[in-house]
Order: C-alpha cells, then sequence, then structure tokens
C-alpha cells in the first residue's frame, strides 16, 4: 500500500492556497471598482449642485436675472424669490442624498426638521404651488415635498 508524504500533498495544498487567494483578490477588487463607481457619480452630482448654487448666487446679487428661467409676470424677481428657489434647491439635493444613504440619523433628522418648519413658518408652501416652483423639481422630490411637508405644514 503506498502512502502520501507531505511532498505528494504540497502541491494540492499550493494549488488550494493559490485559487483561496485569487477568489479573495477578486472579491476586493469588485469591493473596490464598486466604491470606485458610488465616488464618481457623488463627485459628478457634487459638481452639477455646485454649479446650480453658483447660478443661484448670481439670481441672488440680480434678481432680475431669474426671468431667464421663469417668465411668470406674477413675480417681481425679488432676492425673496431667489432664495425660495436656492432653499428648495437645497431641500432637494438633500433629500436625494438620504436617498443615496449619505444622510442618516440625526443628521437628516436635523435637515427634515428644517424643511418642515421652513414649510411651516415660512412662504415656501405658496412658492411651491401658487408660484410652480414644484413643477421645476424631480418627481421623487415632489412626492416628498407634497405627501410629508405640506402634510406636516397643515397638522
Amino acid at each position: 500500500m503506498a502512502s502520501i508524504g507531505f511532498s505528494d500533498v504540497l502541491p494540492v495544498l499550493q494549488s488550494i492556497v493559490l485559487v483561496s487567494s485569487l477568489g479573495v483578490t477578486l472579491y476586493f477588487a469588485r469591493l473596490t471598482a464598486k466604491a470606485q463607481k458610488a465616488n464618481l457619480e457623488t463627485a459628478a452630482l457634487a459638481s452639477l449642485d455646485e454649479k446650480q448654487h453658483h447660478l443661484t448666487e448670481i439670481f441672488i446679487q440680480d434678481p432680475a436675472l431669474l426671468k431667464v428661467l421663469i417668465n411668470a409676470p406674477t413675480l417681481n424677481y425679488a432676492r425673496e424669490e431667489c432664495t425660495a428657489w436656492y432653499t428648495l434647491s437645497i431641500f432637494r439635493y438633500a433629500f436625494h442624498m438620504k436617498g443615496r444613504g449619505l444622510l442618516i440619523g440625526d443628521e437628516w433628522e436635523g435637515i427634515h426638521l428644517w424643511m418642515k418648519n421652513a414649510f411651516e413658518h415660512g412662504a415656501l408652501e405658496r412658492y411651491w404651488k401658487e408660484v410652480g416652483y414644484e413643477g421645476w423639481f424631480d418627481s421623487s422630490f415632489r412626492d416628498f415635498v407634497n405627501g410629508e411637508l405640506l402634510t406636516a405644514a397643515k397638522a
């Protein structure tokens, strides 16, 4: 009967270790690629948001330029309209960052409370409904505002 010695088992063990290390390497490579994709998406969104903020700053400095976006005869293009638009844009950004899992816990709760109070005690509801800012935002954010912020303001 033949006996199996250490020298016979060693190549098999080396193969198992090699295949296992390759599997672990591929797993971590996949995690890294996923994280890089998320970072790229976040950077793209942040860049776009920065451009929107800069444009809003231009509107706040010269409110008459707001008519480039909103040619409504009911607006007098004062800083108030620009500030309402800017505030809603910040709310939209925070809402989407919460949806991506970047705002959680106390950070989201604080911003959410700020949103509710702004609609309840400020003039945002008027700009949202009467002036028509509602139509300038995506459907998920509109549903959030109409379902949670306006409902909380009326409660």
